[in-house]
């Protein structure tokens, strides 16, 4: 009589489970980064949208030598939220008024972002005064 020896194929349950467990804190690790990094990537489209307001604004106070009350229709902006939806504009003004301030409200899952409201007045001050908040 001979013994023959089958070869096993497949993996073990410690194996498979050894792979799970790397593959979780692999995760557990990426992904608030990946959240961080596409808050980010959202938070440009909403400074976009204030410098569009800006241009906007400073275009108005050309031609009436005053800055628009709080419509944004006299600016030409008909939809105050964003292409995403991510943020909605709104602006602070008086009817004559020699100031302005303009922002963008993160709205949905953009609300967890830090930097949270941004604006931008007539002189360009912005705010929160945060570096990365602008980038």
């Amino acid at each position: 009589m001979r013994n023959v020896t089958k070869a096993q194929h497949g993996f073990t349950l410690i194996e498979l489970m050894i792979t799970v467990a790397i593959i979780g804190i692999l995760t557990a690790i990426a992904y608030p980064s990946y959240t961080t990094y596409v808050q980010r990537g959202y938070r440009s489209e909403g400074i976009g949208m204030l410098a569009d307001g800006v241009a906007r604004m400073e275009r108005y106070y050309a031609q009436n030598n005053s800055y628009a009350a709080a419509d944004l229709a006299a600016i030409g902006i008909t939809n105050a939220a964003s292409q995403s939806g991510k943020y909605v504009i709104s602006f602070n003004g008086a009817t004559g008024a020699a100031t302005y301030s303009l922002q963008v409200v993160p709205q949905g899952a953009q609300a967890n972002d830090g930097c949270g409201t941004l604006s931008i007045n007539q002189t360009g001050t912005k705010s929160p005064v945060t570096a990365n908040c602008w980038k």
